[in-house]
C-alpha cells in the first residue's frame, strides 16, 4: 500500500496525541477517519488531520478507507474493540492495558492465536523509549553484572477523576508489569502490593510492590498517581558488577530565583514524545509488511495475569504468584 490510511478510536488525550503524531512525524501514514463518544471533540481533532468522523467505533473498522485502527478507547472497550478488529482482518495498535481483566485479555490472545496471523500490538511505548532500550541492552550485554534487584518509580501529577485503587495496578503500574521482565529478560513469577494508610474509601495512592523474577531478581516499583510536582518515571537496575540508572534524557538545567534544576515533565506525553514516535512509525511499517512485530497480545496478557495478582495481593496484603500459562505456538 501506498499509505497507510488509519482509522483512531478515541480522541482524549491519547488519541488526539496519535492522531497528532500520525499526521505529522510518520511517513507513510494518514489517518482517516476517527470516532469518538463526544462528537465535537471528534470533529475538532479530525479536522486538524483532514480526517473524517466515523458514525461509530464498528463503522470505522469496517470502514473500506481505513487499513489499520488504533485503539485509544477507555479501557474497558478495549477487549471488544480488538476482537472487532481481528474480525475484520485489520492490523491494529490497542493502547496499554489490552483488556481489564486477564480472562478478557485472554479472549484476545486465543482470537488472534485462530487466526493464525499476528495483527494486534499493545501500546507498551516504554520498549521504544531511547532511554529503556539503552538500559535493556546494557543489563543484555553484562554491563552491570548478574542483576539483584532494580527500583522503579512511576510518578503522575495528578490522577484521572476515574482512577480507582484496583486501577492504579491495572492501568498504571502495568507499565511496569511489562517493562521489569522485557528490561531484564525474565518473566514475573510472584507479586506483593501494599499501599500506606489511607481514610476508609479513600484512594489507596501511592502503593508499593516487591516483584519477583523467575530468576530470582527483587524489584521494587512505586506508584504515585498524585505525586503533585510532575510526571517522574525512573529505574535502576542493580547487579554484581555495578548499577544501571535512568537520567531525565529531556529538559534544559537552568538556574533562576535560588533554585539550580531539570524541569520535571509535566506528562507522559512529553515525557515519551519520542517513544511514541518510534512506536508509531513501527507499528505503520509493520502493517505495510502484513505483520505485527512490537509487543503482541500474548504480552499484554501476561501484563494483565500479573496485575490480577497484583489487584489480589493489594486486598489481601499477601504475597501472590503469578499464573502461568502456556504461551501459544503463534507468539514463540
Amino acid at each position: 500500500m501506498s499509505a497507510v490510511r488509519v482509522g483512531v478510536i478515541g480522541a482524549g488525550a491519547m488519541g488526539t496525541s496519535h492522531i497528532r503524531t500520525l499526521a505529522s512525524w510518520v511517513p507513510g501514514a494518514v489517518v482517516s477517519q476517527v470516532y469518538d463518544a463526544d462528537v465535537t471533540r471528534a470533529k475538532d481533532v479530525a479536522s486538524e488531520a483532514g480526517a473524517t468522523v466515523a458514525d461509530s467505533a464498528d463503522a470505522l473498522i469496517d470502514a473500506s478507507e481505513v487499513d489499520a485502527v488504533l485503539i485509544a478507547a477507555p479501557d474497558p472497550l478495549h477487549a471488544e474493540l480488538a476482537l472487532a478488529c481481528l474480525a475484520a482482518g485489520k492490523p491494529t495498535l490497542c493502547e496499554k492495558p489490552l483488556a481489564t481483566t486477564a480472562a478478557d485479555s485472554r479472549r484476545v490472545v486465543d482470537a488472534e492465536a485462530a487466526g493464525g496471523r499476528r495483527l494486534l500490538q499493545v501500546g507498551f511505548m516504554r520498549r521504544y523509549d531511547p532511554a529503556f532500550v539503552a538500559l535493556r541492552r546494557l543489563v543484555a550485554s553484562g554491563g552491570v553484572g548478574d542483576v539483584r534487584v532494580a527500583h522503579c518509580v512511576h510518578r503522575n501529577a495528578q490522577s484521572h477523576p476515574s482512577a480507582t485503587s484496583d486501577g492504579i495496578v491495572g492501568n498504571s503500574m502495568i507499565h511496569e508489569l511489562d517493562s521489569v521482565p522485557w528490561t531484564l529478560d525474565s518473566p514475573l513469577a510472584a507479586i506483593t502490593v501494599l499501599s500506606p494508610r489511607v481514610p476508609a474509601g479513600a484512594l489507596r495512592d501511592p502503593q508499593l510492590a516487591i516483584l519477583e523474577t523467575a530468576t530470582g531478581v527483587l524489584v521494587t516499583v512505586e506508584v504515585f498517581v498524585n505525586a503533585g510536582y510532575g510526571y517522574d518515571i525512573q529505574c535502576e537496575v542493580v547487579g554484581t558488577a555495578g548499577t544501571a540508572r535512568l537520567t531525565p534524557p529531556y529538559g534544559l538545567r537552568a538556574r533562576a530565583a535560588g533554585v539550580d534544576g531539570i524541569a520535571v515533565s509535566a506528562d507522559f506525553v512529553s515525557r515519551f514524545a519520542d517513544a511514541y514516535r518510534i512506536e508509531l512509525r513501527a507499528w505503520v511499517d509493520s502493517a505495510v509488511a502484513g505483520i505485527a512485530t512490537g509487543p503482541s497480545a500474548w504480552d499484554g496478557h501476561l501484563a494483565n495475569l500479573a496485575a490480577a495478582a497484583g489487584v489480589q495481593s493489594l486486598h489481601s496484603g499477601r504475597r501472590v504468584e503469578i499464573v502461568e500459562e502456556p504461551r501459544p505456538e503463534l507468539y514463540a
